[in-house]
């Protein structure tokens, strides 16, 4: 994949952070600390649209069809499961 250079400023709280994430070692370069947290970012805000999108069916179904007996917690818990179970979380 094609790299593009970029300069970024951080504050001096993530600086030490990057820091102690490298002196672990799992990291060779700052950038390659970067690139997997924008991976992540990328992922977390994925499964967050997709359980919006779960949710506002849900309630434009509950519009239609009205109230169901599960609880909100017991809908969510649905949705993150079928969600694990089509790998898309």
């Amino acid at each position: 994949m094609p790299m593009v250079k970029k300069s970024i400023t951080v504050t001096d709280q993530q600086e030490n952070w990057i820091q102690a994430q490298m002196a672990t070692g799992q990291y060779a370069t700052d950038s390659e600390l970067i690139r997997e947290a924008l991976r992540e970012k990328e992922l977390r805000t994925a499964e967050i649209d997709y359980i919006r999108a779960k949710l506002i069916a849900a309630e434009q179904s509950v519009e239609r069809n009205g109230w169901v007996d599960k609880t909100q917690d017991e809908i969510l818990a649905d949705i993150k499961e079928k969600a694990r179970v089509d790998g898309k979380l």
